[in-house]
């Protein structure tokens, strides 16, 4: 019964994790029509930190490509893009190798569009 009870907990950690981290986009989301790409970076870093420490990969992989978007000044409506595919790398099932290259594409098609 105490792995079960642990499996539980861990659980519930990681939808808390998650919780805090959609908090996170949203609140980007709401100031980035407003904000210079610049200001937005330690946000995402700070996103990107707390992915890693908690094993979600896919998070942190797009993360990466967020901050080259942000780099070549891209702001506003952009943003929002970036915003909802991290969303989806949050929320992720799966958090292998595979995950990774899936979102890593995905974002490799948006930086290139």
């Amino acid at each position: 019964m105490g792995q079960v009870a642990e499996r539980v907990a861990e659980f519930q950690d990681l939808a808390l994790v998650k919780a805090e981290l959609a908090a996170r986009i949203a609140a980007i989301d709401v100031r980035a029509p407003y904000t210079r790409a610049t200001d937005l970076a330690p946000d995402i870093d700070a996103i990107r930190l707390i992915a890693h420490r908690n094993g979600m990969n896919p998070a942190v992989t797009v993360t990466h490509f967020i901050d080259s978007a942000l780099s070549r000044g891209e702001h506003g409506a952009l943003v929002h893009g970036w915003l909802m595919t991290l969303s989806d790398a949050i929320y992720s099932e799966r958090q292998d190798v595979q995950a990774c290259h899936v979102f890593a594409a995905a974002c490799s098609v948006r930086l290139a569009g």
